[in-house]
């Protein structure tokens, strides 16, 4: 890897920038709003999630062309939302040569279109080896020196080793995967249960509810995943499993902060506007539960989070839904049975 590229410097972007930045000579972060990178240049340190010295060495740009210009590999960290259009910008503008591996970095499904990031980037970019890095990656813990492992995946397994091999860190082991639905899905997912993890803390439900809501949560991950093509082990891998884990058992998590501050009365919007970093996994919830209804998948947590999204939806009313819900084996539905 002769030049990485990072583009977008929120707390993911800045982080992967941070652990990149002191090992490789040629890496470069991009934001799209110049006054950010001045600072940042001017000061070389940032305070959002929290202090942080950036390397010396490290490149910063207000311009996508001078980012990408001779990149081996990009680092797609950008809002889901904004994702399509910077593919676009890359595109249309800076003409982005077919070899360029592009590296979706962020964690959710597009909503209204209801697309997985795979596609997206298979409609804007169809031309470039596509790989995805997913996994438990609570920014504050990293940047604190904390280590984590993360799922690397790409159809061609010689790019997804390699991809390995060049982002891996003393901070930061990756492993290999050749399952990019399964790993893009398990981090996307992931988000919706950190959400009712978040609220039913706060809603004090115990610690035998939340093993029940985080084992639950895995099979209707999977079931989904599995669904849309996905290899069910890759839902027990760090995309599915170990980003659940990390997602709904911490305050870091900004997915599980929505659920928390639901539980407490504030509305969405109120939430929304007052966070400083995107919580996908509101959309994320939108656009499972339109998916899962249309291919007829059972997925009754989903369902209540969309519930507690869209308005008021006591814990009582949550708890009754789901525990007098018709009774099944876990044996059958591990086997792969139908479950409706």
């Amino acid at each position: 890897m002769k030049k990485l590229a990072i583009l977008g410097a929120g707390s993911w972007g800045l982080t992967l920038a941070w652990l990149n930045g002191a090992q490789h000579e040629n890496v470069w972060l991009w934001d799209r709003n110049p006054d950010k990178v001045a600072a940042m240049s001017r000061d070389r340190k940032v305070l959002f999630p929290l202090p942080v010295i950036l390397p010396q060495k490290l490149n910063l740009t207000a311009s996508l062309e001078e980012a990408v210009r001779d990149a081996d590999v990009i680092l797609m960290v950008v809002t889901v939302s904004g994702t399509r259009e910077v593919l676009r910008r890359l595109r249309d503008e800076v003409k982005l040569p077919r070899q360029v591996v592009l590296v979706n970095a962020s964690k959710g499904i597009e909503f209204p279109s209801l697309k997985r990031m795979s596609e997206v980037f298979a409609e804007e970019m169809p031309d470039n080896p596509y790989a995805v890095l997913s996994g438990p990656t609570l920014a504050m813990e990293i940047l604190n020196g904390l280590p984590t492992a993360c799922s690397i995946a790409c159809e061609d397994l010689e790019i997804a080793e390699a991809l390995q091999r060049d982002l891996s860190h003393d901070l930061f082991r990756l492993y290999s995967n050749t399952d990019v639905t399964g790993v893009e899905l398990g981090g996307a997912l992931k988000n919706i249960f950190a959400i009712a993890s978040g609220y039913m803390k706060q809603k004090q439900l115990g610690d035998n509810a939340l093993g029940a809501l985080i084992t639950r949560g895995l099979s209707e991950m999977t079931r989904f995943s599995v669904a849309l093509g996905a290899d069910p082990e890759s839902l027990y891998g760090m995309s599915g499993l170990g980003d659940l884990l990390a997602t709904a058992n911490s305050p870091l998590s900004r997915n599980f902060q929505v659920g928390a501050r639901l539980a407490q009365g504030e509305t969405l919007d109120n939430i929304l506007t007052d966070l400083k970093v995107v919580a996908e996994g509101v959309k994320t919830t939108h656009a499972v539960y339109e998916l899962s209804h249309k291919m007829g998948l059972d997925t009754p947590i989903v369902d209540m989070v969309e519930m507690c999204l869209s308005g008021p939806f006591s814990e009582k009313m949550i708890v009754k839904s789901l525990m007098t819900r018709k009774l099944k084996s876990e044996q059958k539905e591990a086997s792969g049975k139908p479950l409706l």
